[in-house]
């Protein structure tokens, strides 16, 4: 059975960055399960992976436009270190959920000083290229529950 809309993928994968960095792999125990077509995971890899079938393997390079996009600098900016009230100590690679014109925005430190505390509103890998080495291991039809929630069940 190939990957299709509708259907459930489940792989191994491995991600790297350009200099061959792992930034994540799936458990050997427990691999991804995705939703095909439901935006689940991202575009470039879901794209990549229609139409392969259960023990395909295959490496797959996503550019930022079809991954977590690209980095804008507008989104790192300088606030009161007054806006962190009740917490004590505040340091370069903490992330906060702030409150974004949109909704909640997931915000990583970048720099602090006494006065002020730089955050970066950008996907921490926003403006990366990243590389999967994938191995598919199941493909099945989804529920009907997974149809209507666009997601595997549990």
């Amino acid at each position: 059975m190939e990957i299709a809309a509708a259907r459930v993928a489940t792989f191994h994968y491995i991600l790297t960055d350009d200099a061959g960095q792992v930034l994540d792999r799936s458990p050997d125990e427990h691999p991804l399960s995705y939703f095909h077509g439901g935006g689940n995971i991202i575009p470039g890899l879901e794209k990549a992976l229609e139409g392969r079938s259960a023990g395909d393997a295959l490496t797959v390079d996503v550019q930022p436009a079809e991954a977590y996009g690209e980095r804008v600098e507008g989104l790192v900016q300088d606030v009161p270190r007054e806006a962190f009230q009740g917490i004590d100590t505040i340091e370069p690679g903490m992330q906060f959920q702030a409150n974004g014109g949109q909704g909640p925005v997931l915000v990583t430190v970048v720099a602090v000083n006494d006065t002020q505390v730089r955050i970066d509103g950008n996907h921490p890998l926003a403006g990366q290229t990243l590389h999967f080495d994938v191995r598919i291991t199941d493909v099945r039809e989804a529920t009907e529950e997974e149809k209507q929630n666009g997601r595997v069940a549990g």
